[in-house]
């Protein structure tokens, strides 16, 4: 394995790279690499997550879901214990949209410890920027369906970093 460093700027930008023409879905319509680098940054400062395979995965983690990117091309750049977490934090776009979510509540409690952690940084910044800058078309009662089914998910993550939980509580707290 390259050092730790080198490695985790590679994620950095193979997801920018990959997520260059995405755009999040503010009103600012912010650049979508902002959301990766915020899981990173929130798992290595809020949650202590020294683990370069589970910063890694941060930042990859919608690489599969939301880009061309294949399995066999993350697999060979960045090798099976990247890939794996990001597999598993990966939605089966194939699947209708309330399946997929409802997946996410039912898989949470069976997730490994790596792709627990990356999903609940997923679902604290996912509820951080619904309070700061929601999608522009979201209607209140979106933004009220959104949290309560990302609390289930993390009722599901319970145990897996009491410092990350608290932040989704006080993000869940905070709902307008």
């Amino acid at each position: 394995m390259e050092n730790p460093a080198s490695l985790i700027l590679h994620a950095a930008a193979f997801a920018a790279e990959k997520h260059r023409h995405q755009r999040r879905k503010d009103v600012q319509a912010s650049p979508y690499i902002n959301h990766p680098i915020a899981l990173a940054h929130l798992l290595a400062n809020d949650g202590g997550i020294d683990d370069p395979v589970v910063i890694c995965a941060a930042l990859l983690h919608d690489t599969i879901e939301d880009t061309a990117t294949t399995e066999a091309e993350l697999r060979a750049t960045f090798g099976d214990a990247i890939t794996d977490v990001v597999l598993e934090v990966t939605d089966d776009k194939s699947l209708p949209k309330a399946e997929r979510k409802e997946r996410q509540v039912e898989h949470a409690p069976h997730a490994t410890h790596a792709a627990r952690l990356v999903k609940l940084a997923d679902k604290i910044c996912n509820l951080r920027d619904i309070a700061s800058s929601p999608p522009a078309d979201w209607p209140a009662s979106r933004k009220d369906e959104y949290y309560d089914w990302a609390k289930r998910v993390v009722d599901g993550l319970r145990g897996t970093n009491a410092a990350l939980e608290r932040l989704f509580d006080a993000a869940y707290a905070r709902r307008s």
